[in-house]
């Protein structure tokens, strides 16, 4: 038997960082992401971003108490129809990224924000 629930989508990745303004600068500096939140909050800081035109945004994150450090993210896949250009800005801003590599469901290349958190660039086609 199968259950089924309502209908849910995914609104916000938490990606763990140790300097939330380093962190802002490279999200929304290096990878263009556009600030959705930036709000003091029970003492802590409530920091969002995400692509122009995403549904889904990042909020970047101090660990939790008894929460992995920073950098455990991984796998998060990123959308693009020029991965080469975007590859050629992200080394234009000295982040390490792999070189682009053909794989079954298009073009692939991975790279790291400044905490080690992953994540893989895709061309499909």
């Amino acid at each position: 038997m199968t259950t089924a629930i309502p209908a849910v989508r995914i609104q916000t990745v938490t990606i763990p960082v140790a300097d939330q303004e380093r962190s802002l600068a490279f999200y929304r500096d290096v990878l263009g992401f556009e600030v959705r939140a930036d709000a003091a909050y029970g003492g802590a800081r409530w920091l969002s971003v995400a692509p122009e035109g995403s549904s889904v945004d990042f909020t970047l994150h101090l660990p939790f108490p008894g929460q992995a450090g920073p950098g455990w993210q991984h796998g998060v896949v990123l959308h693009t129809d020029d991965i080469a250009g975007v590859v050629a800005a992200l080394r234009a801003a000295s982040v390490e990224v792999s070189e682009p590599e053909q794989v079954g469901w298009g073009v692939q290349s991975q790279f790291a924000d400044p905490d080690g958190n992953g994540f893989v660039l895709l061309q499909q086609g």
